[in-house]
């Protein structure tokens, strides 16, 4: 026969078939290659996707999928509100206190537990402000449409406390908000009253923060701690840089922030000029909040902004 014409050699030729003890090797070899890390697919190697050489996907990705939701529906203009997490609503904040005062009661030498009632009560006095932020959700909620049928929406982090206030007002108006929630060693559920279909979770506070400030009309801060404080220093410092536009920064509860921030210390002592300080403006009541924003907006010329009810 022609060497050209003869069939080539393969596995399946019953000359070229393995014996039966070669043949489980062969099956035990190609088993553990296909069972490697190297031979999973990218996108299903969750090792990779974690390792430090993929973080900048990481990032994009957790940039992406929200911006993607958000688009899709039309959220383009929000009021960012910031605050306490351990700020409760009125009746679980009595709760609480009774349940310190109780405490102290059984143990009055033990000064963990008087410490613990005493800021029991103070949070107890402060949870007017979860009251505060619940009526502010409501008038942002009810506002009307604006003239391209745009709707300002509530965006939080998504947690308790003042968060879950402002979005609980908003749900109260039959509005949709968002919640931008972040993974944390304490786990943080997202507070009931976002909207599921925007309710998001982040694991880089830099893509969460981004999320707050590309669609943000206003920042509205209620008393909170390093959180807040770091969302409202940063809001400001851009604004401050001309990194974003300028938009109006409100810190609901004077007697809170000048005790907590004295910005006048920093303008006499140069490290704040005073142009800056009037960046921030002061309210007591979610009524008067929501007018210094309209009122800022209506200064600033914004297309749109306030919301006119006409447009409904």
């Amino acid at each position: 026969m022609d060497r050209s014409t003869r069939t080539p050699p393969n596995a399946n030729h019953p000359a070229m078939a393995a014996p039966p003890d070669e043949a489980v090797s062969i099956a035990e070899r190609t088993a553990r290659i296909v069972a490697s890390q190297s031979y999973r697919p990218a996108d299903h190697d969750l090792d990779f996707l974690a390792s430090d050489s993929v973080r900048g996907v990481r990032l994009a990705l957790d940039y992406e999928k929200t911006e993607l939701q958000l688009q899709e529906h039309h959220i383009a203009h929000a009021i960012v509100v910031f605050g306490s997490a351990r700020l409760r609503d009125p009746a679980t904040a009595r709760y609480e206190f009774e349940a310190a005062r109780a405490a102290t009661h059984q143990s009055p030498t033990d000064p963990l537990l008087a410490a613990a009632e005493k800021i029991a009560e103070r949070l107890l006095e402060r949870s007017r402000y979860y009251d505060i932020a619940r009526e502010f959700g409501h008038l942002v909620g009810s506002a009307p449409d604006g003239p391209d049928g745009e709707r300002v929406v509530v965006m939080t982090g998504g947690g308790p406390g003042i968060m879950e206030a402002a979005n609980r007002g908003a749900s109260d108006a039959g509005a949709n908000s968002v919640g931008l929630n972040i993974t944390l060693p304490h786990e943080q559920a997202p507070n009931p009253y976002v909207s599921p279909e925007l309710c998001f979770s982040f694991h880089y506070f830099a893509m969460r923060k981004l999320h707050f400030m590309r669609r943000a009309r206003a920042l509205v801060a209620f008393p909170g701690g390093y959180g807040t404080f770091d969302e409202l220093f940063e809001t400001l410092t851009l604004v401050q840089t001309g990194k974003m536009p300028a938009v109006p920064v409100v810190l609901v509860g004077r007697e809170f922030w000048e005790r907590a921030v004295n910005l006048d210390f920093l303008v006499s002592n140069g490290m704040l000029a005073l142009h800056d300080r009037e960046l921030i403006a002061f309210a007591e009541t979610a009524s008067e909040a929501w007018q210094r924003i309209c009122d800022w907006h209506v200064a600033a010329g914004t297309a749109g902004f306030p919301p006119n009810r006409e447009n409904r």
